[in-house]
């Protein structure tokens, strides 16, 4: 059946493909340290906005389903009492703001600095029992400049999020200042295996084959799995982490290597 051509005006009333986005990381900006590039916030946060709707399909499959057992040793590690407020940052999709509801505390605040990932933990919040979800409020805000009064919480948490902070230090001072003294800090990050078998199967599988099939799973971009075993790599050492938190105001720092030391959880009190 014949057809009649576009017009001129039909084309210029077509929307146009929107272009793809620029990768958040460059390859060259990977061969140095991440840590130390002037605009590693923006990056990290177009990153994560990336790969926010497969973010925790990825989590399961490449901690080979680790990821939720890490966890809850960092609940258990802060020991929450009932009405305790907990503060759980860099809550990303809201695995552990929710982990933390089961306990006895009275609210648990998750925060991020990444709206498509806060958006899908509305909508997990959603999902929960209302006695766990009803504790849950999400705010987008920023780990260096955090939008609450001194003493306000006494539990903060931080899962696989302060290498991703522009500057950890800084960080690290805004979480001793809203907890209360006393109040308890846990962080999980991942390092680098002591043991060399153990080092070298992960080196091998996080630098090569995750990046890889995480990209694939997600269809990323970004470089979003190709930053992160550079970022792990080029971060604080186990050591130098637990001689940070010191610095920012807390005491009994101790970090206890997970999965053969794959994962590190940091328990700290407020001085």
């Amino acid at each position: 059946m014949p057809t009649t051509p576009p017009t001129e005006h039909d084309i210029a009333q077509t929307p146009a493909k929107p272009a793809p986005a620029a990768p958040a990381w460059r390859d060259e900006e990977l061969a140095g340290d991440p840590h130390a590039h002037a605009d590693k916030a923006p990056k990290v946060r177009a990153m994560f906005a990336a790969i926010a709707r497969s973010y925790d399909l990825n989590n399961r499959v490449h901690s080979l389903w680790q990821d939720q057992r890490w966890r809850a040793s960092a609940v258990r590690a802060g020991g929450v009492r009932p009405g305790d407020r907990v503060l759980d940052v860099a809550c990303g999709t809201g695995d552990l703001t929710q982990a933390f509801a089961r306990t006895p505390a009275s609210e648990v605040v998750g925060l991020d600095f990444t709206r498509p990932m806060l958006d899908i933990a509305e909508h997990k919040k959603a999902r929960l029992p209302e006695r766990a979800g009803s504790k849950i409020a999400y705010l987008e805000g920023d780990a260096m400049a955090l939008p609450f009064e001194d003493a306000s919480f006494d539990v903060v948490s931080i899962a696989f999020g302060i290498r991703n902070v522009q500057e950890p230090r800084r960080a690290l001072a805004e979480f001793a200042r809203v907890l209360k003294p006393g109040g308890r800090l846990v962080i999980l990050e991942f390092d680098t295996p002591r043991l060399a078998p153990v080092r070298w199967f992960n080196s091998f599988y996080a630098g090569w084959v995750m990046p890889r099939t995480a990209t694939l799973i997600s269809r990323d971009r970004s470089g979003a799995y190709r930053y992160l075993p550079r970022s792990v790599g080029a971060f604080m050492t186990r050591d130098e982490l637990v001689g940070a938190i010191g610095a920012a105001g807390f005491e009994g720092a101790s970090a206890k290597g997970l999965s053969l030391g794959i994962c590190v959880r940091y328990l700290a009190r407020r001085r």
